[in-house]
């Protein structure tokens, strides 16, 4: 594996795409897109990639990695390039594999911009949506394939998608890609491709199973690292605050009071988190949408939409948005939840202080967050100072209007109301130790919560019991048979006790 020189000098920078000396229909989409000068990573891919070599490349978020490895596949496919109808002259040629939808669709713009003025045909495939119309696209023809793991393997089954003539195949965000499962889709896929291609890893951090991987499918690759491994935008203001689970909100509206913002990225950690945070912004007034993988296809687009259209202040999400999302000039990202894998902070940060920009990044630091906060410290290398945060008295207290992002209901009267009794209740006992009494003080006396019997509307049931005096006789029947008896028994034979019959006898 060799490395390429990282440190650009300022002579190098910047650097024009005049000089790549790119194709003619590529050169006027960049120049219909405003792109003049090349970020570093696409300075020291491109050159690299129109070589026909391998590449694992590491930039920071926002930093055009699209680019970095689309104009030069774009490049090297204009000689496939046909005007026939015929989808046998349409092969993939290249393959673009992403970890979630969202990133999906928009690298799959990105790559039909910079094709507009060739005759290469794209295409995307993802879950979530119905495969009948994936299906009569890919049945067209399509050089470029976008997809995401699950969904290409269920092409591929369906025989919908055949991938024995790729040249390229590119692994966006593959960290991001191993750490949620997908590897197994990875090594299945990788497995209908022809031996001999060009592979290119792309990501924005790299751990070990990325090296592992890449030592695994790359032939030889050239590692391009533009920055520090793991290091965060330096035009991104980081500050962390030590905050309760129950004055989180509180805190996030007075920041974004303060600091004038109408846009920001909110992140949590838990899809039900998400989804009530979402719904206590909105009755607090802020206009909000939620994202996280519960949500339909259609309605994890809408979200996006609206948010890239100013309708809404605040878009609530998880880690699904935490990679390569590209919308530009949001102000701020709030980590309401600290992401319990390091990594994803940077990702989650690089959703602002894109292309250059000044961004700011806000995470709440709880009592139960210490260890999380320590392993961010230690990827990022830097030293993480907690800040204290102090809360306006005029801004009301948000924690009266609901329950927080855990589930719990605060109140913060009953609060009050709590801790008066517990003052109360130790005054008392300090009272009577003072005055040398050291048993407890007299509890007042149990109140009766015994309902009162309902008043009877007959009189007779209101009476006593009394039994009626009854003589000490023998029954009447039992006389009558003694009676009638003593004139045919002898006195010698005793007569035999006699009971009342239930049944009188036909």
């Amino acid at each position: 594996m060799s490395d390429l020189n990282t440190d650009l000098t300022p002579d190098t920078l910047p650097m024009a795409f005049a000089q790549l000396q790119l194709a003619a229909p590529l050169a006027r989409a960049v120049a219909d897109l405003g792109y003049t000068v090349m970020t570093p990573i696409q300075a020291q891919a491109i050159p690299v990639v129109l070589q026909g070599r391998d590449v694992m490349g590491a930039a920071q978020t926002g930093t055009g990695k699209t680019a970095a490895f689309s104009l030069p596949l774009l490049q090297r496919l204009l000689k496939h390039e046909s005007s026939s109808t015929s989808p046998a002259r349409h092969p993939v040629r290249a393959l673009v594999l992403l970890p979630t939808r969202e990133l999906a669709v928009q690298v799959a713009q990105a790559i039909k911009g910079y094709a507009q003025h060739t005759q290469l045909r794209s295409a995307v495939v993802f879950g979530g949506m119905d495969m009948k119309p994936q299906t009569l696209e890919l049945k067209r023809g399509v050089e470029i394939l976008v997809a995401t793991p699950g969904r290409l393997l269920d092409h591929i089954e369906a025989k919908n998608a055949v991938l024995n003539q790729v040249e390229y195949v590119v692994l966006d965000e593959a960290d991001r890609m191993l750490d949620i499962g997908f590897l197994p889709d990875l090594q299945r896929i990788l497995s209908y491709l022809p031996k001999q291609r060009t592979t290119l890893l792309f990501s924005a951090t790299f751990s070990s199973e990325i090296k592992r991987l890449a030592s695994s499918y790359l032939q030889d690759p050239v590692t391009i690292e533009v920055a520090r491994s793991n290091a965060t935008a330096s035009t991104v203001e980081q500050h962390f605050y030590s905050v309760g689970d129950e004055d989180k909100r509180h805190a996030l509206h007075q920041i974004l009071k303060q600091r004038g913002m109408k846009q920001a990225f909110v992140f949590v950690n838990s899809k039900l988190g998400c989804a009530r945070l979402a719904r206590s912004l909105e009755r607090e007034g802020l206009k909000t949408t939620a994202l996280h993988g519960d949500k339909s296809q259609d309605e994890r687009l809408k979200a996006l939409d609206s948010f890239k259209k100013g309708e809404v202040d605040l878009l609530v999400c998880t880690d699904v948005a935490a990679r390569g999302l590209d919308i530009k000039d949001v102000p701020a990202v709030f980590n309401f939840d600290i992401p319990f894998n390091a990594e994803d902070y940077v990702h989650r940060i690089g959703r602002t202080g894109r292309a250059g920009a000044s961004g700011l990044a806000v995470s709440f630091v709880s009592k139960s967050d210490v260890r999380l906060v320590a392993d961010i410290e230690k990827l990022i290398k830097t030293k993480i100072e907690l800040e204290a945060i102090e809360f306006d008295e005029d801004q009301p207290d948000i924690r009266k209007q609901g329950r927080i992002n855990d589930g719990r209901r605060m109140y913060a009267e009953g609060a009050q109301d709590d801790s008066h009794r517990s003052s109360h209740r130790a005054g008392a006992l300090r009272d009577v130790a003072h005055e040398g009494q050291f048993a407890r003080p007299q509890r007042p006396p149990r109140r009766d919560y015994t309902r009162p019997a309902p008043a009877s509307r007959d009189p007779f049931f209101d009476k006593p019991y009394e039994p009626a005096p009854v003589a000490e006789a023998a029954p009447s029947w039992e006389a009558t048979a003694t009676r009638h008896g003593a004139r045919s028994i002898s006195a010698n034979i005793k007569p035999k006790r006699r009971v009342a019959a239930l049944f009188k006898s036909a």
